[in-house]
């Protein structure tokens, strides 16, 4: 399984915040996507997951030219990002429970405590969200994102707001993903963490590709060279 972006353009207005980004990502692959403030970072992730349509480029899977309106696409994608997603109304195990079958997972009651003990949270499941931390607010948009099996995750930052056993069960969980299969492209601001958990890095730069490597033997430092230096046009 191979998930590739191909010249993707994408536009605010006057601003450009892609300029021509290809990527690709395999199955049984973590792509770690870093850079600074304002590089087109979130802008990616939400063209590849379908979110987003591009202004030009497409997106594709082994080859074939996916689209963010197709539900058939939709069903194999997990999404995490800035905005957790949720009723907070409703309990835990009500979103969850929602979701799943909005997806048309059989047994939809079945897979929500799995979900949330997969990321540590099943104690919240009977609690309203409008009572959640930040922190356990992400833990559910996660829960929520695996609930239908996803072939492919996309993670904006899901690190943000994880104390340290939520973010090792987070790691724990991503590692296993990849093992069986799945394809994930993880933002994170966390250089080092994103060294340790990803195969392949990518850094953006105002909208632009400046560097696409392997992660062993990179270092931190190594890659913060490409957030300031060269002309990334």
């Amino acid at each position: 399984m191979t998930l590739e972006g191909q010249r993707l353009v994408c536009s605010y207005g006057p601003t450009r915040a892609l300029g021509g980004v290809d990527i690709a990502a395999g199955g049984g692959e973590i792509v770690a996507v870093v850079g600074p403030n304002g590089a087109g970072k979130t802008t990616l992730l939400r063209a590849l997951s379908g979110e987003r349509r591009p202004d030009q480029g497409e997106v594709l899977l082994d080859g074939s030219p996916v689209s963010g309106a197709d539900p058939g696409w939709r069903g194999r994608v997990g999404l995490v990002s800035h905005r957790a997603g949720l009723y907070r109304k409703l309990t835990v195990a009500e979103n969850l429970n929602f979701f799943a079958a909005l997806h048309g997972v059989p047994k939809a009651r079945d897979a929500v405590g799995p979900a949330l003990e997969t990321i540590g949270a099943a104690t919240l499941a009977n609690t309203r969200v409008e009572a959640l931390s930040r922190g356990q607010s992400q833990r559910v948009a996660l829960a929520r994102s695996l609930l239908h099996d996803p072939d492919i995750l996309f993670l904006d930052e899901p690190f943000t707001g994880l104390d340290p056993a939520a973010a090792a069960a987070l790691e724990s969980t991503l590692r296993a993903r990849r093992a069986a299969g799945s394809v994930i492209v993880l933002v994170t601001h966390d250089l080092r963490r994103g060294l340790g958990l990803a195969d392949r890095v990518v850094v953006l730069r105002r909208g632009h590709k400046v560097h696409d490597g392997e992660t062993g033997g990179a270092s931190a430092a190594d890659l913060l060279r490409y957030f300031t230096v060269g002309d990334p046009s």
